[in-house]
C-alpha cells in the first residue's frame, strides 16, 4: 500500500477525533487551527482584505509574507495571487513569490489556483484542495506523500489581485453532520465498505449492488459508489445506467482536469482522497467541486465516491466558469 493511502488514513482519524471533541470558539486569528470553523475561516480571509484595502497593496502584501505577523499565526496564514497566477506572497513558500502558477494544480491534478482565482473574481467564497501539511513553518509541495484534504476561502483584496486561506479537514470542528466534516468521514466509511463488500462478493452480485438506488451502499444521506475498470470504463452507477459499459477517462471538466483519470490514478496509487469538479444534480447540475475518497478493489476494478463542497460549508458553492 503506498504512503499516500497511511496519510489518508491518518488525515480520517484526525477528522473523527476533532469531531469527537466538539467545537470550541476561536478567534479569527485561529481561523485554521484545531477546531477551526468555516465560519472564523470567512472572516478572517475577509479581515486580511479589509486591510490591504486600508494599508494599501505593497504594505499588506510585505504583511502577508511576515511569518511572524498579523496574518500568519501558526497554521493560520493568508496568500496572495494576481489574476494571472502570479504568486504575490506566502509565508510558508516565499521562495516561490514572483513566479506564475496559473497552471499549477494539487497533487491530484485540480487546477486550484485557477479554481481559486475564478472564484475570488466572483466576489469570493469556498474552495477545496489536497496540500502538503505545513512543518516548522515552511511548505513541501513536492513532499506528494504529506497532501491531505483542505478547505479554502478565497475573496478578492484590490485591483487585480485575491487572497486566501485554508484550514485542513482534519482540524474543521462543525455543528452537525450536514455542514461538517462528518459527511465526508461517513462517505470514507461508505467506500471502505463497499470496497470489503467488492473483495467479498462475485463481481456481478457487486455491481448489482452498487448500481441498487435503495440498496445497502447507498448511505442515509444519499451517498452512493461508482466503480470503474483501470481503463475508466464505468462498471456500476446507481443514478448514470445509461454510461455503464462506456470508457469516460477523457473526460474533462470546465477547468481542463481529466477527473476520471485522477481518480483512477489515485485508486492505482493505493487509493485516497482527490477534489474534482462534478455537476450537482441537487443544484441544477452546476458544477461544483467534490471531496472524493476511491479505493481499489483489486487488480481489475476500484471504486469511489464524493461529498459536494456545499454539503461541507452548508453554503452554495457552485463554481463560476473558468476565466478565458
Amino acid at each position: 500500500m503506498k504512503r499516500y493511502r497511511l496519510t489518508s488514513a491518518v488525515c480520517l482519524l484526525a477528522v473523527l477525533a476533532v469531531l469527537a471533541a466538539g467545537c470550541s470558539s476561536p478567534g479569527v486569528q485561529e481561523a485554521a487551527g484545531e477546531n477551526a470553523t468555516t465560519e472564523n475561516l470567512t472572516a478572517f480571509v475577509r479581515e486580511a482584505a479589509a486591510y490591504a484595502e486600508t494599508a494599501g497593496k505593497d504594505a499588506a502584501l510585505a504583511e502577508f509574507e511576515n511569518v511572524s505577523g498579523r496574518f500568519s499565526q501558526g497554521a493560520s496564514y493568508v496568500y496572495a495571487y494576481d489574476y494571472n497566477g502570479t504568486l504575490l506572497a506566502h509565508p510558508g513558500a516565499s521562495e516561490a513569490a514572483g513566479t506564475n502558477r496559473e497552471n499549477r494544480t494539487d497533487v491530484r491534478g485540480l487546477p486550484a489556483v485557477r479554481i481559486g482565482a475564478a472564484t475570488a473574481a466572483d466576489g469570493g467564497g469556498f474552495i477545496a484542495y489536497l496540500y502538503p501539511a505545513r512543518e516548522f513553518g515552511t511548505v513541501n509541495e513536492s513532499a506528494g506523500e504529506s497532501y491531505l484534504p483542505k478547505l479554502g476561502y478565497v475573496a478578492p483584496a484590490g485591483e487585480g489581485w485575491w487572497i486566501g486561506s485554508g484550514v485542513y479537514l482534519s482540524d474543521i470542528a462543525g455543528a452537525g453532520r450536514e455542514s461538517s466534516p462528518e459527511a465526508v468521514s461517513a462517505m470514507v466509511d461508505l467506500v471502505e465498505r463497499g470496497a470489503a463488500y467488492g473483495r467479498d462478493h462475485e463481481k456481478a452480485t457487486a455491481f448489482a449492488e452498487i448500481s441498487n438506488q435503495t440498496g445497502t451502499l447507498v448511505d442515509a444521506a444519499g451517498h452512493y459508489l461508482y466503480a470503474y475498470d483501470y481503463n475508466g470504463t464505468l462498471l456500476a452507477h446507481p443514478y448514470l445506467q445509461a454510461a455503464v459499459g462506456s470508457s469516460l477517462i477523457e473526460r474533462q471538466d470546465p477547468f481542463g482536469m481529466k477527473n476520471i483519470r485522477a481518480l483512477r490514478d489515485t485508486a492505482r496509487d493505493g487509493g485516497g482522497f482527490i477534489v474534482f469538479v462534478w455537476p450537482n444534480p441537487d443544484k441544477e447540475n452546476r458544477e461544483e467541486l467534490k471531496i472524493g475518497y476511491v479505493l481499489p478493489v483489486d487488480e481489475d476494478w476500484w471504486l469511489g465516491s464524493g461529498v459536494y463542497l456545499s454539503e461541507v460549508t452548508g453554503t452554495d458553492a457552485a463554481l463560476p466558469s473558468p476565466a478565458p
